[in-house]
């Protein structure tokens, strides 16, 4: 099994978070990925080891880039390769010798993908900040978390992964298209910040359109409604339930046994909702988690038990669709999406 980016080569400058998250979306699914990092860093693989899920399926040299030959032989390898992502702030690969204007006048062809938190221009570009900055300005922040209280950022997903890495996977992949179907190689200018707009694409929409009100918690997606949340059970764990369309809050409904309440009859009043969930969830929690499931799995109501990072890989669905899978001893995600004609091939943790 080769992938469905076999045939493609790209150089990434090794970095943390976003960065090596792209490379690991592009080397899963077959490209040649060639790590390039600092001497002496050949025992730890980016920060975690070699156990770094991020930094799978690479190939890896070590240069020193404050040294003349290195760079030139860095100059050398882009000359064969489709891309090449790097995370620096802006201008210190000019400074290093290595700016897009230099990269390709060696290969006209050649992507640049260039990660960065603020962006290549604008009056922060220079400034450092991390995934919670990058979402706070963009209003996504604002818009997580629970009525009265405040911002809960999840995670790093949106902005170092979803904003970053991922829209940069794509930005490489797009560019790489446009230069072998007859174009020429660019710059992929991937600011987190973008990202991280873009990916509340929807939500503003629905300010736009006047179904959104500028605060948390008040929502239909963001735990306003007693019939879009997470709920505590008995036995201390979670469940959520997304049962939004009709038919799917009727069966839900009808299996918590409140069919025909005049009150849950009026799902979509948002001034009914505060009293409804406190009546769900006052009933949530008198069962256990795996109560709830023999009640509702298998069924439209739209649910699903929340579980730990250590339950998930024991799922029954994940098991059957193999969306985790194992190398070295560690547990990790499996590549994805799924190709039918050209499936992912297996993963290899860094030294393996």
């Amino acid at each position: 099994m080769a992938g469905v980016l076999q045939g493609v080569t790209v150089i990434e400058l090794a970095g943390i978070g976003p960065g090596p998250f792209c490379g690991m979306m592009l080397a899963d699914h077959g490209a040649r990925v060639i790590r390039v990092e600092r001497p002496g860093s050949s025992g730890r693989f980016g920060t975690s080891g070699n156990r770094d899920i991020l930094n799978r399926n690479r190939e890896r040299i070590e240069l020193d880039l404050k040294d003349h030959a290195a760079i030139e032989q860095l100059k050398d390898m882009v000359k064969e390769a489709d891309a090449l992502i790097e995370g620096y702030r802006p201008g210190v690969i000019e400074r290093m010798g290595i700016g897009p204007d230099v990269l390709l006048a060696l290969n006209p062809k050649l992507v640049i993908g260039r990660m960065t938190g603020w962006g290549q221009q604008g009056p922060m570009a220079p400034l450092a900040g991390h995934d919670i900055n990058y979402i706070a300005l963009t209003g996504a922040l604002h818009s997580y978390g629970r009525a009265g209280e405040k911002p809960t950022f999840p995670v790093n997903a949106v902005g170092d992964f979803g904003g970053g890495g991922m829209m940069l996977a794509f930005g490489v992949v797009a560019g790489v298209l446009h230069a072998r179907s007859g174009g020429q190689g660019q710059v992929v200018d991937c600011a987190m910040i973008d990202g991280a707009a873009i990916l509340s694409a929807m939500t503003y929409t629905f300010l736009g359109n006047g179904q959104w009100r500028d605060e948390r918690g008040v929502n239909l997606l963001d735990s306003g409604a007693h019939f879009y949340d997470t709920y505590e059970t008995s036995d201390g764990k979670y469940i959520s339930l997304g049962s939004i369309e009709p038919q799917f809050y009727a069966l839900l409904m009808k299996k918590i046994g409140l069919a025909g309440d005049p009150d849950f009859a009026q799902q979509m009043n948002p001034l009914k909702w505060g009293e409804l969930k406190v009546r769900m969830t006052a009933l949530i929690l008198t069962k256990t988690r795996d109560e709830w499931c023999a009640i509702m799995d298998g069924t439209d109501i739209c649910f699903a038990p929340v579980l730990s990072l250590k339950e998930a890989p024991q799922h029954a669905h994940n098991l059957a669709r193999h969306t985790f899978v194992e190398d070295g001893g560690m547990v990790q995600p499996a590549p994805a999406p799924r190709f039918s004609a050209t499936p992912a091939p297996p993963v290899k943790l860094a030294g393996r």
